[in-house]
């Protein structure tokens, strides 16, 4: 089992990362058999998102458990031909991990940015939300005008009864 430490210096390895800030441990786990290794990530944390409303920085948990397969190999076709796989050659020690760890992070984030208890948290910008319910543009009330035709067959009732 290796554990690994994720912090702002690893997001700041990859470049144009949406993730600026996070604290996440990864435990990852090796299952190696003859022809292949089977990786088993679990990561736990927490990175800092920008709200999509209010734009202020605010903790997103995540809860992640993923896995990979790594053949080995000496076959150049089968390398380029599979994408499930990462292929390492029969004479390769090591693997990086850092840009699947990356990967299933990124993957992990949620699409939509937003804080949970809008305006109630410590990290929600308020003069923010005040200032966009202020610029809104008012709600219209539109009424529903039924089909006259449905309006008749609710007239009918069942003379069997």
């Amino acid at each position: 089992m290796f554990e690994y430490e994720i912090n702002e210096q690893f997001f700041k390895e990859f470049e144009y990362s949406l993730v600026q800030k996070g604290s996440l441990k990864v435990a990852l786990e090796f299952d190696k058999q003859e022809t292949m290794l089977v990786l088993n990530f679990r990561i736990d944390g927490e990175v800092f998102q920008n709200c999509d409303v209010c734009l202020a920085g605010f903790p997103t948990p995540l809860h992640l458990e993923q896995q990979e397969i790594v053949k080995f190999s000496n076959d150049e076709l089968l390398e380029d031909n599979v994408d499930e796989l990462i292929v390492l050659h029969k004479n390769e020690n090591e693997i990086d991990v850092s840009a699947l760890i990356y990967e299933y992070i990124m993957l992990g984030v949620p699409t939509f940015n937003r804080c949970k208890e809008e305006g109630k948290t410590t990290w929600c910008d308020a003069e923010m939300l005040e200032t966009l319910k202020k610029l809104a543009a008012p709600e219209e009330k539109t009424e529903e005008v039924a089909d006259p035709r449905w309006e008749a067959l609710k007239n009918i009732t069942n003379k069997n009864k």
